[in-house]
């Protein structure tokens, strides 16, 4: 989603205004493309997901991640399935992961998590989805216990998923970080996990935040694993979520030494605290995105 701009000049130009910056004459094409998390803007897809998608195209955006699927019904914002699909063809964009509501199944039977993961890859299939991933667990179950019972059903949605063609993945936010006595959930998701079958989206504002590790850190020691990121800054005052370039994280520093050889795809993310609206936030980070850190992705 670089912005890029060609110069055209009806006069006579000296040999040196010939030599690009980069020595080269072709711009480096992004290796990744540019995604957003459709949470960011969920108020805009509530009320019109056609004309909000047409202006996440019209913005450079290339790909989606998803949130809020009703299985029962088969339906992505109130539209089938098959037809998201085709909106989704229709305005050359494409949605590689989905967040999914495992959390209300998590004190359930085995057989039912399941189930409802089923409604998901049938999901995930119709959309051409390549994760499948579990965002958030509800803070009553935030125990070391609970830790250890979600690591053991992340391991069998994740063989299951990848039996049905998909991968499955596990989205972190602060609570994971939290010491229990010497530990951490997120201890016990890395080291109970089976790295085959689960791999690992990284919300690098909430390392930032929470983590006595850096998000270089955390790939570095988990190799193969961390193969999707959530982008997104941090207010310089208040610690909440902010525009991309706004806040304190030096996204430049960070993505231009960074080990990205697991990643797959990224998403830019704004979970609320909007100077303007979502709409505008995402057009400002898209904006500051394309400016300074594209280059590196």
């Amino acid at each position: 989603m670089n912005r890029r701009t060609f110069v055209k000049s009806a006069g006579v130009l000296s040999a040196a205004t010939l030599v690009p910056l980069t020595g080269s004459s072709k711009a480096k094409k992004p290796k990744y493309k540019m995604g957003l998390q459709l949470f960011t803007i969920r108020d805009a897809m509530a009320k019109d997901p056609v004309a909000t998608l047409k202006q996440v195209k019209a913005l450079g955006y290339e790909d989606t991640e998803i949130f809020g699927y009703d299985g029962a019904k088969g339906t992505y914002y109130g539209m089938k399935a098959a037809d998201f699909k085709k909106l989704l063809n229709d305005l050359q964009l494409t949605a590689t992961s989905g967040h999914y509501d495992f959390s209300s199944y998590f004190n359930q039977p085995m057989d039912k998590l399941l189930s409802y993961l089923d409604q998901c890859i049938e999901g995930a299939k119709a959309i051409d989805a390549k994760y499948i991933t579990w965002p958030w667990l509800t803070p009553e179950y935030r125990t070391p216990d609970n830790f250890k019972a979600l690591a053991d059903k992340l391991n069998q949605m994740g063989e299951r998923a990848q039996a049905a063609g998909h991968g499955f993945a596990y989205h972190n936010h602060d609570f994971e970080f939290t010491s229990h006595n010497g530990t951490t959930g997120y201890d016990i998701i890395l080291g109970e996990t089976d790295p085959t079958l689960v791999k690992l989206q990284m919300d690098m504002y909430w390392v930032v935040r929470s983590s006595n590790s850096t998000p270089a850190e955390l790939i570095a020691a988990n190799p193969g694993r961390y193969v999707m990121w959530h982008i997104k800054d941090m207010d310089k005052v208040t610690q909440d979520y902010s525009e991309l370039g706004n806040g304190s994280i030096d996204y430049i520093k960070m993505l231009s030494t960074i080990d990205t050889d697991a990643l797959e795809y990224y998403y830019l993310e704004q979970g609320g605290n909007f100077a303007t609206s979502s709409m505008q936030s995402i057009t400002d980070s898209a904006k500051y995105f394309k400016k300074h850190l594209r280059k590196y992705l």
